[in-house]
């Protein structure tokens, strides 16, 4: 399902006058630009009275000119005289969505017996869905919670994403199989009026798909028992790192735009031009320390009339004829002036008794007109734009948000990665170490990669080599992000399988799962649509080197595209080799520290030593991954001296 265009109409007679604040529109808008409960985007929000023709008329403008895919009325469902919304709403739809309501109402009930006065109506017009839900910030959240892993699907269903629909209903049929082995036990009715079977089957893939990610008693269809016929070599086709990233970046979509305090948006892309509301600067303003004269004036004897520093009004002081104003950089020039001469061009002529006031100076040169003034909006005009959609905030980009007076902004939402290690031998690095066991040192390393890079991250911790364990934890990892990177497993050993438990209980598609390099050939990328959600997952390989390589080399990349970004490639330069590196026979990422010298055109590479896969100490250090060829009859070293391109680090 791509992104669900959402809008919220929140129905109150003091909402739409002013008299009291929209709480829970506004959480609800706030909980669709986290996608937490699924990928959209609030495409339309409004606010209007408790009044059937009012409410009808933007459920139809909505529906049937703005294409809203759901569209979610928060209030008026009571029992209270003007609680009118689920009237208004059955004047609108064509066919009812009974199986929402009746969970809707099952699930509240559990909360509350007062949930047993709301009154709400779900149902479809043409391609729209519409729900509705309680007025209170608590209530609409959580009926909205209680029939949202339904809505991707049946939106997918009114638009006719037939892929989707297809992928959905495979694994609905899959997890039907554990159902009928008595896995699972569903509590909804057997027979629900008015859905038709794919809202029907919808309703319990939701379900399924709920406990087995929360219960973990779920049981793998992959079989890794028969290991004597596991394939002895890869049934997949080797492809470049060029095909890989190409591969990768194509299935990376554009995360929903919310808005952010302007504080909070550092790094965040914009998704929205900005433009100055008041020129900058605002008023004529100095550039020097001086003082503000009238230039006709000539060179001379001036009056000192005062002084006018940055943060005074312009009107504080008026400048005449034979006069002048003692000015700061960055002040008003004051009424009358035209020019500022800088101290330095003068000389003081004339001073009070006690020294502390200037009361006639002269003017060793002419001045021009406008000399050392910046005029009003000579920087920035208003109306002009200052940042356009697409700009990554930085720290300058800060500042001009500052200077021009925005305190929100609307972002690219970024993706959320969970980071999943895999593997009977490992251990968190704070627990005693056992016989045969080793620290995970993988999880450390991307978590803090992805730090670094400041995107979200959640920790999914260790699965064992089991499929059954793998599969919880796959479900309690996808449960929270959209990318889910795993590092172990993806190898040819009897005991990597993750693949068998991607295709077999996920139903997804491998789109790669070995690339032409050196560390990082058994690099696997997959696809697969989870509660309605399309899911990214990249396997890297176990070894510390390779993993924290191929993140570099793709997940940084991806992470980038999603977030909005433009420019997602890392960046390369051109190095020199401090010493001869023989080559492999697949191109190599060869970790190297860079040493830029005095008058040198290329900055020098030093090689960090052995480069076993294994050996983490060859990153701790490293500044840049050097992209060696593969190894040719002709060609089995590169010579010292020579440039090669270098791919940066930590940028």
């Amino acid at each position: 399902m791509s992104e669900i265009k959402v809008g919220i109409l929140t129905v109150s007679d003091r909402c739409s006058r002013g008299e009291a604040e929209d709480t829970a529109g506004a959480n609800l808008k706030d909980l669709v630009a986290k996608n937490t409960l699924f990928r959209g985007q609030v495409v339309e929000y409004c606010c209007v009275p408790d009044e059937v023709d009012q409410i009808k008329e933007m459920l139809l403008k909505w529906c049937d000119e703005k294409e809203v895919n759901l569209i979610v009325t928060v209030g008026g469902t009571g029992a209270a005289p003007r609680d009118v919304t689920p009237e208004a709403v059955k004047e609108v739809i064509e066919r009812e969505a009974t199986g929402m309501c009746i969970n809707m109402m099952t699930q509240s009930l559990k909360v509350t017996p007062l949930a047993m006065l709301s009154r709400p109506v779900c149902g479809y017009r043409s391609k729209s869905l519409i729900v509705t839900v309680p007025g209170s910030k608590k209530g609409s959240e959580e009926c909205l919670r209680f029939i949202a892993p339904a809505i991707p699907h049946a939106i997918d269903l009114l638009t006719g994403q037939k892929t989707a629909v297809e992928k959905t209903h495979e694994q609905l049929q899959a997890e039907g199989i554990k159902t009928r082995h008595g896995h699972h036990h569903h509590h909804h009715p057997s027979h629900q009026p008015h859905c038709h079977g794919h809202h029907h089957h919808h309703h319990h893939q939701g379900h399924h798909h709920h406990h087995a990610s929360e219960s973990g008693n779920s049981e793998s269809k992959a079989d890794v028992t028969t290991v004597c016929r596991r394939p002895r070599k890869s049934p997949y086709p080797m492809i470049s790192v060029s095909q890989a990233t190409e591969i990768v970046l194509s299935h990376a979509e554009k995360g929903s735009t919310k808005t952010l305090p302007m504080h909070e948006a550092l790094g965040f892309v914009l998704a929205e031009d900005i433009f100055a509301k008041d020129p900058l600067p605002p008023f004529p303003a100095s550039i020097k320390d001086g003082y503000a004269i009238v230039s006709q004036d000539g060179a001379g004897i001036r009056k000192v009339g005062g002084d006018a520093t940055a943060g005074c009004g312009p009107e504080d002081y008026k400048v005449t004829s034979g006069m002048c104003i003692r000015i700061n950089t960055g002040a008003p020039v004051p009424p009358g002036a035209d020019a500022v001469i800088q101290v330095e061009d003068t000389e003081l002529v004339k001073e009070s008794e006690d020294g502390k006031t200037e009361l006639e100076i002269k003017l060793l040169k002419a001045p021009s007109v406008g000399q050392d003034i910046r005029p009003l909006g000579c920087d920035i005009a208003v109306g002009e734009k200052v940042l356009a959609s697409g700009t990554l905030l930085g720290p300058p980009e800060m500042g001009l948000l500052a200077t021009v007076g925005v305190t929100h902004v609307a972002v690219i939402n970024k993706p959320t990665v969970a980071v999943l290690s895999t593997g009977n031998e490992l251990q968190e690095p704070g627990e005693q170490l056992k016989e045969g066991h080793i620290r995970d040192s993988n999880k450390t390393t991307l978590v803090s990669l992805l730090h670094q890079h400041n995107i979200p991250v959640v920790d999914a911790g260790i699965a064992k080599d089991d499929p059954t364990l793998l599969l919880a934890a796959l479900r309690k990892a996808l449960d929270q992000a959209s990318i889910l990177v795993t590092t172990g497993s993806v190898s040819m050993g009897e005991r990597d399988i993750l693949r068998p438990v991607l295709t077999s209980d996920f139903g997804a598609e491998i789109h790669f799962a070995q690339v032409f390099m050196k560390p990082g050939k058994p690099t696997t990328f997959a696809t697969c649509l989870y509660k309605g959600e399309k899911k990214l997952i990249l396997g890297l390989p176990g070894n510390p080197v390779s993993a924290i390589v191929t993140s570099n080399l793709y997940l940084l990349p991806l992470c980038r595209k999603m977030s909005g970004r433009s420019a997602v490639e890392n960046t390369c330069i051109k190095v020199k080799l401090s010493s001869t590196i023989s080559l492999d026979p697949r191109p190599e990422y060869h970790r190297a520290t860079l040493c830029w010298a005095p008058g040198e055109d290329f900055a020098m590479a030093y090689s960090t030593g052995n480069q076993l896969s294994s050996r983490l100490l060859s990153m701790a250090s490293a500044q840049a991954l050097l992209k060696l060829p593969p190894r040719t009859e002709q060609t089995k070293s590169i010579s010292e001296g020579s440039l090669v391109e270098a791919l940066l680090l930590g940028m």
